[in-house]
């Protein structure tokens, strides 16, 4: 797998390519979704420069639904306060609720146990595009776009939300996991160094908070990522980050050669084929098969 090898200048790309393309647009703000998590935390910290550079409000905003953790809430509120122009914490509990009871007027199905995983997925579907929505009206309302923060493996793993999770612009689309991580680490280690290792400034800790939190998409399936990608992870790895970094070797090695282990891992291939359906989103019949 070809990681990037210096981050310095793939920083700048990805400001370079936000700048021309904002740069004589009409838009005034940029919206962004954050987590509490290491995706919304990096796109902060890569935008907020170039939002700076061209008078662009960076318009940032917590959702949380019924299965937020106070650590995850504790964390988007660091980065939201350091790295945006305007913060808030949004619930969304009671309008989730009310959605939510659609699914009891469409009659008895098999997954209807409230801990299963059928159903689990389908609520943090709902919640999923709950979020979108709520950013999606308030970019409109400040004549802004929705940033994504997806990155390229929960892409190719099909491990994000149609209608739900893809915004207008996404500056990491194209990073592995892993360099996201390791982008990272460089913006904390270079760009946001002060000279005093022992002097960490709040945008530091910030995203170190992020780096080292086990990734979650905070939607209640599941308490991590990984333990619907690579179910057996922790028997090899101590955090998500590395077992992140065995997923985006699974993902290239299949994407490569057409192989991968012959064993539960490979979860991680199945997952790639199975959500080919969301990156053909939407399929239009041909005009050359009508006609």
């Amino acid at each position: 797998m070809d990681l990037i090898k210096n981050y310095e200048p793939a920083v700048e790309n990805i400001r370079k390519d936000l700048r021309d393309y904002l740069t004589g647009s009409p838009l005034k703000s940029l919206v962004l979704g954050i987590s509490g998590g290491i995706d919304s935390a990096i796109v902060a910290a890569l935008v907020r420069p170039v939002c700076d550079e061209l008078g662009v409000k960076l318009i940032g905003r917590y959702i949380s639904i019924t299965s937020n953790s106070p650590e995850e809430t504790e964390r988007a509120r660091m980065v939201g306060q350091e790295f945006c122009h305007d913060f808030a914490e949004v619930k969304l509990d009671e309008e989730f609720f009310l959605l939510r009871s659609m699914d009891d007027n469409e009659g008895d199905i098999e997954d209807d146990d409230f801990n299963s995983r059928p159903y689990k997925i389908r609520m943090g579907n709902i919640k999923a595009r709950m979020r979108m929505m709520y950013l999606y009206n308030l970019a409109s309302k400040m004549s802004g776009l929705v940033l994504s923060t997806d990155n390229w493996t929960e892409y190719k793993l099909g491990f994000w939300t149609l209608h739900g999770d893809v915004g207008d612009f996404g500056p990491i689309q194209s990073l592995w996991k892993t360099e996201v991580y390791e982008m990272t680490d460089w913006l904390i280690n270079n760009e946001l160094y002060t000279g005093y290792a022992d002097e960490l400034t709040d945008k530091q800790q910030a995203l170190i908070a992020c780096v080292r939190c086990n990734a979650t998409d905070g939607l209640g399936i599941t308490n991590t990522d990984l333990d619907q990608i690579l179910p057996d992870w922790k028997l090899e790895h101590k955090d998500t980050r590395s077992g992140y970094s065995e997923v985006d070797e699974l993902i290239n090695m299949f994407l490569t050669t057409g192989r991968y282990p012959k064993n539960t891992k490979k979860i991680v291939s199945d997952r790639v084929k199975a959500s080919q359906f969301k990156r053909d989103n939407p399929y239009n019949t041909p005009r050359t098969k009508i006609i």
